[in-house]
């Protein structure tokens, strides 16, 4: 599953929904939480479920529902209100901790089950730094099951929390507590064995910087990125598409192994390879939505 540009939508408004059939975004994500205000989430879950039931077949883009924060009343009737239309995931806000991540996959199954899902289906994709509690508890998702498919990170919430007067210096650079969550929320996707998903880039205008957000981004790991306007994604998924010279060395790297099974190390163009290179070209094979193979 590859997972390089992901778009929120909000899902209250039927033409910006209807625009998405037209964008080449891995992922669309129907927007439930703070997109939409408390007046309009009755009508906002109507036309998510109609948007996802009108496309259940040859999905152009997964198709991902942001509910509201597990905690609340109204992220129970987001699922039931939604489910039915079978989307790909849920990006889950404001998580505390892991166990809201597993909470949230044991109401998904108790909704599969009498909706006639596939159990385990449904994806959870948590924000796993926007509440300061849950900065402590990012090494351990891990104990989630098959359900989780990557972490991402949000800022704006964190500072509020935080009481902050901005997160961004005055070039444009992540102040430290915001590059602290970045960093912790990149371990623990690590640590977890899932992709890690860059944050927004609030300036939607501003294509240069948005490159070099991306730029950085994946140098550092991760693997994709958040993005709020439709004129971002292309700049997303160029940069987070591997290209055929890396592609061409990934495919050699797990090649050299496979002829090895039983090494732990190869040697490729005079360089001696062990098992995190063979873990990178991987990883690359599948930013390109390739089959890396086992």
């Amino acid at each position: 599953m590859r997972l390089r540009s992901l778009l929120f939508i909000p899902a209250d408004s039927e033409k910006k929904l209807h625009k998405g059939d037209d964008v080449a975004a891995d992922a669309l994500i129907l927007d439930l939480e703070d997109a939409v205000v408390a007046a309009n989430k009755p009508a906002a879950r109507s036309l998510a479920l109609c948007y996802l039931q009108a496309r259940q077949q040859n999905r152009r883009s997964q198709l991902w529902v942001r509910i509201n924060p597990v905690d609340t009343p109204e992220a129970v009737i987001d699922l039931e209100s939604v489910m039915a239309g079978r989307p790909d995931g849920i990006v889950q806000p404001k998580t505390r901790s892991v166990d809201d991540v597993i909470e949230l996959g044991e109401r998904l199954h108790r909704l599969e089950t009498e909706l006639d899902i596939e159990p385990g289906s449904t994806r959870i994709l948590p924000l796993a730094t926007e509440t300061p509690q849950a900065m402590f508890t990012l090494g351990q998702f891990s104990r989630c099951d098959q359900r989780l498919a990557a972490l991402t990170w949000g800022a704006e919430d964190l500072r509020a929390a935080l009481g902050a007067s901005a997160n961004k210096d005055g070039d444009g650079n992540w102040t430290f507590p915001y590059q602290v969550a970045r960093a912790f929320c990149l371990f623990g996707a690590s640590a977890a064995g899932v992709p890690a998903i860059d944050t927004i880039h609030a300036d939607f205008r501003d294509a240069d910087s948005l490159h070099s957000s991306c730029i950085a981004a994946r140098r550092d790991g991760f693997s994709g990125k958040l993005a709020i306007h439709p004129n971002q994604v292309e700049v997303i998924n160029e940069v987070f598409m591997p290209d055929a010279g890396e592609i061409a060395h990934a495919q050699r790297i797990i090649a050299a192994f496979a002829a090895h099974p039983d090494a732990g190390a190869v040697g490729l163009d005079g360089q001696m390879l062990d098992i995190p290179h063979l873990k990178l070209a991987r990883k690359i094979l599948t930013m390109a939505g390739m089959d890396p193979g086992e």
